[in-house]
């Protein structure tokens, strides 16, 4: 009697609204991220990485290497390795703080967890990718000149750094619910270990086969390498690849959707209040 009338959408009707909800999404986590100021936050997240340069850039100076391992620029080869850096653990840390199912979000009816995922793993990709394009200009335009050698690969790369983030990020998102405070452990265990696996200090080329077997599990570790052989002529990764990588970011991503998918079928509202 009182039943509801169902509406059927089209293939393409459909899509479009998705796409409409992931663009609206994008910019709430957008302003939520940053105070409501997407400027402002985009200027945090600038000096954030400008720091993290500069920081590894004197590090190096006192430890006495002031030449860059590859033949190049010895810039460009710190901040080939914490661009992919920052973008993976951007990536992990917006998707795995994305709205999940005991979310107030979630009580809106166009809402759902794919939605929030989508739209915090966009909003991650545009702030970093304005962050390092603008660090790569300004160094081009006050500094030296920015040659890089395969520009369309190393685009690729730091889409797989982001990609591989967004894939782990969903597999921490999927386990918050259950335990919020082992869970937030576990994140940042990940991120402390990956400021040194995921060999942005070292090139993978110069390291001896048992310190390999330390570092080639990550998947960073394998983008960071591929990074600076597509940004260098003279360097050629011979212990690193991309399939790797792009493997267990798909793997991650289906334990992530099917993780996501059991705890939306038990979640409880109640669980919200100890997140």
């Amino acid at each position: 009697m009182f039943a509801k009338p169902r509406h059927t959408r089209s293939g393409i009707s459909g899509t479009l609204a998705f796409l409409e909800q992931v663009y609206f999404g994008t910019v709430r986590s957008m302003r939520k991220s940053s105070g409501r100021n997407a400027v402002l936050g985009l200027i945090g997240s600038m000096a954030q990485t400008v720091v993290f340069v500069m920081a590894f850039y004197f590090m190096f100076q006192l430890m006495g290497v002031r030449t860059s391992p590859i033949k190049g620029d010895y810039m460009l080869y710190i901040i080939s390795g914490i661009a992919m850096f920052m973008t993976h653990n951007k990536a992990v840390q917006t998707v795995s703080k994305a709205e999940g199912p005991t979310s107030d979000m979630m009580q809106h009816a166009p809402m759902n967890t794919m939605i929030a995922v989508c739209s915090a793993a966009l909003q991650s990709l545009y702030q970093q990718t304005i962050t390092v394009g603008t660090i790569l200009q300004i160094y081009h335009l006050a500094f030296n000149p920015v040659d890089i050698f395969n520009p369309i690969g190393l685009a690729g790369v730091f889409l797989l750094s982001w990609f591989t983030g967004v894939a782990i990020g969903m597999v921490f998102l999927a386990l918050t619910p259950w335990h919020p405070p082992l869970v937030n452990i576990l994140l940042m265990v990940y991120r402390r270990v990956n400021m040194l696996a995921s060999g942005k200090m070292f090139v993978a080329n110069t390291l001896p086969s048992f310190m390999l077997a330390m570092f080639d599990w990550n998947p960073l570790f394998h983008c960071v390498d591929q990074a600076r052989g597509m940004m260098f002529i003279n360097y050629l990764p011979m212990h690193s690849n991309l399939s790797y990588p792009l493997k267990v970011a798909l793997v991650a991503v289906v334990l992530g959707l099917m993780g996501e998918f059991f705890t939306r079928k038990r979640a409880s509202m109640s669980w919200g209040s100890t997140r």
